[in-house]
């Protein structure tokens, strides 16, 4: 249990720094936007194209582990819909918002980090193996779905246009092609190259919780909270859970390759929610009070993940 705090402790220390920072005005809260905007478009594109090029990607795609990830990511989507419009009543559009805040997980902000931590460099080609489709599946998915329940949807061809052309913009996904076209043509950093790579890489993983941290003082408590704590939980249990008895009773994945997917499918919710629900104006409160309910107890939750991945 030592061991775990000693892993846990760190990170969300740098979190609870980014909150109290902006909490108490020692820094702005404006520039959380920009950090976190450093991080998703500059420092983290870096680190996945330096991982991506300097490791061995056909060991590191395995579909025990992706597979899973996944599927119980879909599972999780469909069972918080279904939650959401039977027991809370909501409309199917919110419905389908308040299950993608269940859904789509805190990958590079918290997950990287905190299984980078955890179990080093060489658990990130298999991560990052999983984050490289993450985006383009969950979103995809969750916007064709959204448009086939809400009646004011636009056609799915559209819809279709919309979300590839959401998933191509993103810095991270360019970051991930140009590793793995690296990867392929085999490419041999030179030292300032290499050297400017381990720089940005490096300040990803502070940047990020202190960002995530500052971010999260910005996300009040509602009257949705009760409906975000469900979504929580089916983020940080049931999504693990999913996993967990996947790989390991029924694929028989080796334990200390399964527990870098089952950790990352443990972390919180993402930003990404919060944008969805904006984007598309349903299920605002649900999506901004699940990204601060998750994130806090994840704190515990990823503490007893630790713990039952060393078993």
């Amino acid at each position: 249990m030592l061991a775990i705090l000693t892993v846990i402790a760190p990170i969300f220390a740098l979190m609870a720094l980014g909150y109290s920072a902006v909490r108490f005005r020692l820094f702005p809260q404006d520039g959380i936007k920009s950090l976190i905007a450093f991080v998703n478009n500059f420092a983290t594109p870096c680190l996945l194209f330096h991982s991506l090029v300097t490791s061995d990607l056909r060991s590191a795609f395995n579909l025990g582990i992706i597979g899973p990830f996944y599927l119980g990511a879909l599972i999780c989507f469909a069972l918080g819909t279904v939650i959401a419009i039977r027991f809370f009543r909501n409309r199917p559009g919110e419905g389908v918002s308040v299950g993608f805040s269940g859904t789509f997980t805190n990958t590079v902000l918290v997950g990287l980090p905190i299984i980078s931590r955890a179990y080093g460099p060489e658990a990130l080609p298999v991560t990052l193996s999983i984050i490289g489709l993450h985006g383009a599946i969950l979103l995809t998915v969750g916007m064709i779905t959204m448009e086939l329940v809400r009646r004011d949807g636009q056609p799915l061809g559209r819809t279709l246009v919309t979300a590839v052309r959401r998933v191509l913009s993103n810095p991270l996904i360019w970051g991930i092609i140009a590793g793995m076209i690296g990867y392929f043509a085999g490419l041999q950093l030179i030292e300032p190259a290499e050297a400017f790579l381990v720089m940005m890489s490096q300040a990803v993983v502070p940047a990020a919780l202190f960002g995530i941290g500052g971010a999260l003082y910005e996300f009040k408590l509602s009257d949705n909270w009760k409906q975000a704590l469900v979504a929580s939980l089916i983020k940080l249990i049931v999504h693990p859970a999913i996993a967990y008895v996947l790989m390991i009773w029924v694929l028989h994945v080796p334990m200390e390759i399964a527990r870098y997917g089952i950790l990352l499918s443990a972390m919180p919710a993402g930003v990404n929610v919060y944008v969805f629900a904006t984007y598309y104006n349903r299920g605002t409160s649900v999506a901004a009070n699940t990204i601060l309910i998750a994130t806090v107890a994840s704190a515990l939750t990823i503490s007893a993940w630790l713990y039952i991945l060393t078993l």
